[in-house]
């Protein structure tokens, strides 16, 4: 089986090395003529483990191929993947330009029936625009080539992918056609051999359940973070009541611990998406604008726990501050809507000098805060504290999990550790002489 992959951004590359993985002829796609170089030659444009030596398996088997040309290689496939990016516009709603622009170059090369796949994440209503650009096209040509249009939607978490993609909870498949049908459990079928559900639905069904699904874990997130901030308020212990409600099978413990807020490329965009379809459609989704309007405060959370620990933002200034972690979340280098950005943002304004470490997200951490004044780039964690007079811990590492306190304590001017994500116990900061602040606890109860 031949497909086409269209898109080396997070979402195709990984879909696209998987789908080798399990024996199918894979070609990725990209404009991007020094990505698709880079490709042809090993390297690997983003972090996520594991990604790099399946590549590389799969390029000496011959079973996964790179090209810059949709065309040349579209009508030796039957199904073409569309993986390419969806950025949100300044009013929330998902830019489908790209995707509109690979239904047009398959509108107009087409010459056999070919199965199109949005893979990317669209609102409702997306796949019928897909659908209508082809047929202009074939319209255009004056040609009759019969063509489906699918939803196959990603539920691939960062760090996890390879995981997630040959080892799903559920894979969601929106067809309109038995012919399509046929063609996707095809595809699929390695993974139906052990049990993985595979649910085929209606189109606008599929593309539903992606935001739907973000929303719901956001939700959860959001939830925690506002129980947290009133934890804070009324002298309660927000750990300790996560332990009380999780326990309950109802709710369950994913995504329900409390931090410093949710970012990537997915949770984000896909919220304010979905806010943006109910307002198209005359209808607001109260529930998850709430939940984005937390998140967004949800930011500020960790520069304001710094003013207390100051005794104001004047205070601030001129004091060194050091960062413990910058990507989104661990194990990615994805800095998109991360939270470390945003208080960036806030004790660069403030006046203070940062000394920043990531164990991956070093490289695109210089390359999104290029000519931003004030920013030292640590080469470990502990370097990270000379001379700090607070260190703030914003990505929970699995490095930064168990630090030596003493020498955390050495290498600090200052006393005070804010913990962005609850990952620490207070007596043990504190018997290192340590003042320790977190989510939702007292800090003298943490």
């Amino acid at each position: 089986m031949k497909i086409a992959v269209v898109g080396t951004g997070y979402v195709g590359l990984v879909t696209g090395t998987c789908f080798a993985e399990t024996g199918v002829d894979v070609t990725c796609i990209d404009i991007d003529e020094r990505k698709i170089s880079q490709l042809q030659q090993g390297i690997i444009p983003i972090y996520e483990p594991g990604l790099e030596e399946m590549v590389k398996r799969n390029v000496k088997n011959r079973r996964l191929h790179f090209s810059t040309s949709l065309p040349d290689v579209i009508n030796d496939v039957e199904i073409i993947f569309s993986a390419v990016g969806t950025p949100p516009d300044e009013d929330g709603s998902a830019d489908l330009r790209y995707v509109l622009d690979v239904a047009r170059t398959i509108g107009q090369n087409i010459t056999r029936y070919t199965l199109v796949v949005t893979k990317s994440t669209v609102p409702v209503g997306t796949a019928a625009k897909v659908r209508r650009t082809i047929q202009d096209e074939l319209d255009k040509r004056g040609v009759d080539v019969d063509f489906d249009v699918a939803s196959n939607p990603e539920f691939l978490k960062e760090g996890a992918a390879l995981k997630d993609f040959m080892s799903p909870d559920r894979v969601v498949v929106g067809v309109d056609s038995p012919r399509a049908q046929a063609l996707m459990e095809r595809l699929y079928k390695p993974f139906m051999l052990n049990s993985f559900r595979v649910i085929f639905m209606d189109v606008p069904s599929a593309e539903m359940t992606k935001y739907a699904a973000n929303a719901m874990l956001a939700t959860r997130i959001s939830f925690m973070n506002d129980i947290a901030n009133l934890c804070e308020r009324v002298g309660a212990d927000v750990m300790k009541v996560r332990a009380g409600i999780t326990s309950d099978s109802r709710i369950g413990n994913k995504f329900m611990y409390p931090g410093c807020g949710y970012g990537g490329s997915c949770f984000p965009k896909d919220v304010k998406a979905l806010i943006h379809t109910g307002i198209e459609n005359g209808y607001h989704m109260r529930v998850v604008e709430a939940v984005e309007a937390v998140n967004e405060n949800q930011k500020t959370v960790l520069f304001h726990k710094l003013v207390q620990c100051f005794g104001s933002a004047e205070s601030l200034r001129g004091s060194r501050i050091a960062l413990w972690g910058l990507s989104f979340k661990p194990e990615t280098d994805d800095m998109r809507e991360a939270p470390a950005l945003v208080l960036i943002g806030q004790l660069v304004e403030a006046g203070c000098e940062l000394s920043l470490y990531d164990p991956i997200a070093m490289t695109e951490a210089k390359r999104r805060l290029s000519g931003v004044e004030g920013l030292t780039f640590a080469p470990d964690m502990y370097s990270a504290l000379d001379g700090a007079d607070a260190l703030v811990v914003v990505t929970e590492w699995k490095e930064f999990r168990v630090p030596v306190w003493e020498q955390v304590a050495h290498h600090m001017k200052g006393r005070s550790v804010i913990d962005g994500r609850n990952i620490y116990d207070y007596r043990e900061l504190n018997a290192a002489g340590l003042s320790y602040f977190s989510i939702g606890r007292d800090s003298r109860m943490a």
